[in-house]
């Protein structure tokens, strides 16, 4: 099939429906295992994600609003879903980073989990209120993404999300060292040169930008910020030189393999991706949570 053997069936399936699949997901996985790893370090909270601390549900908030508008037309506005997640999900973060930073204490780590929790509960049933009185087809997209259905899964979705990631994960890259000494004590870090509240707000901006991009076509994915930093870390060791290297292939395959899993395990219900993810890393949040 990848040399024009194939059936125009057997080529219809591969490079319109599995081919984009795959893709889409191995970078909405990268991206949102990068976001996790970028968000533990500027918060120093192990159990830090872009789905957990509500940035996801920003997010999504942002997507609603643009969808009621939109309405079946949104697939047409593919390139301006990232910008719009992007920017429910920065007004999301900026709340939850005021309301968990203390003047002389610096953002404090389970404070920031706790409020984050509230305003993705909060987002989520404001979501639903939107929708109560909505058609019956608005409903079923805006419950779909909330469940995590993989729905935008079409090339157009992929050249959106693309730039993306080739913008945001080399300024990570390029702030490893800097990622490094965020995770001091903020009088350490000060000491050091490090101006925390200029990395920081950068840090924090293409954390959002990178996990607002990738929910925007995915719907609402939790745990792979989570867990995709700390499989790496568990490989190679905490230093961000290091683990940021392998973080975003470890997100990838996870989000696969979650899809794969989906689709073998459950297909006969249709089990959207998100809720395996979901039955995968709640327990391992839990384990963390009692570390």
């Amino acid at each position: 099939m990848l040399f024009g053997q194939g059936t125009f069936k057997e080529e219809f399936i591969l490079f319109s429906i599995r081919l984009p699949r795959i893709l889409i997901l191995t970078l909405a996985g990268a991206a949102l295992a990068m976001a996790g790893a970028v968000l533990q370090s500027v918060t120093r909270n192990d159990l830090a994600d872009p789905g957990i601390i509500g940035i996801n549900s920003g997010a999504g908030v942002g997507i609603t609003v643009f969808y009621l508008f939109a309405g079946s037309k949104i697939q047409h506005f593919n390139y301006v879903l990232p910008v719009i997640a992007f920017i429910g999900g920065l007004l999301t973060a900026i709340c939850i980073y005021f309301f968990s930073f203390e003047k002389g204490k610096g953002i404090q780590p389970v404070k920031l989990v706790l409020i984050g929790v509230g305003f993705a509960s909060a987002l989520s049933g404001l979501m639903i209120l939107m929708i109560s009185s909505a058609e019956r087809q608005d409903v079923a997209f805006i419950s779909e993404w909330l469940a995590g259905s993989i729905w935008g899964t079409d090339w157009p979705f992929i050249v959106a999300l693309f730039p993306w990631l080739m913008i945001c994960i080399p300024i990570i890259y390029f702030k490893a060292n800097v990622l490094n000494l965020l995770t001091l004590s903020e009088p350490t870090a000060i000491g050091l040169g490090v101006n925390i509240n200029k990395e920081r707000s950068i840090l924090l901006v293409v954390a959002v930008a990178l996990a607002a991009a990738a929910v925007s076509v995915t719907g609402r994915i939790g745990f792979i910020g989570l867990m995709g930093p700390h499989f790496a870390k568990r490989l190679v060791g905490p230093k961000h030189q290091s683990f940021l290297v392998i973080t975003p292939f470890i997100g990838a395959i996870l989000l696969v393999l979650a899809d794969i899993l989906a689709q073998i395990i459950f297909s006969s219900a249709a089990v959207p991706t998100g809720i395996v993810v979901a039955i995968i890393g709640a327990p391992y949040f839990l384990y963390l949570l009692r570390k």
